[in-house]
């Protein structure tokens, strides 16, 4: 069992940066490879980017490539979202997720965290 929370969630402007974190509970982190999804009002939740355990395969949406950047540090159960160069079209609710699998489906991912609020104004 994994229990992820979310953080670093806001308000920004355009153009800005935000740092998003997912704390993860349990001893096994380490075996999970780690996930951001998002949601925006009246829109599915859409893959954002991945990490495998190993934190040597990552993987984007070709809508965030170039901008954002996620990390892990096992030693802390902690996986990371770098958000640079915000767009108000990034504005969503932002899930982390644990998955046995390096894969972009949602369906995939076993464990799921409660999302913290984006917002980009123009």
């Amino acid at each position: 069992q994994v229990q992820l929370v979310e953080s670093g969630g806001g308000l920004v402007q355009a153009g800005g940066s935000l740092r998003l974190s997912c704390a993860a509970s349990g001893r096994t982190f380490s075996r999970y490879a780690m996930g951001w999804f998002r949601q925006a009002p009246g829109k599915e939740r859409e893959f954002v980017a991945n990490i495998n355990w190993s934190d040597i395969n990552t993987d984007y949406a070709d809508s965030v490539k170039g901008r954002f950047t996620i990390s892990r540090d096992n030693a802390k159960n902690t996986v990371y979202l770098q958000m640079n160069s915000l767009r108000p079209e990034d504005t969503a609710v932002y899930y982390c997720a644990a998955s046995q699998l390096w894969v972009r489906r949602c369906g995939e991912y076993d464990f799921w965290g409660r999302g913290t609020q984006v917002t980009v104004s123009a």
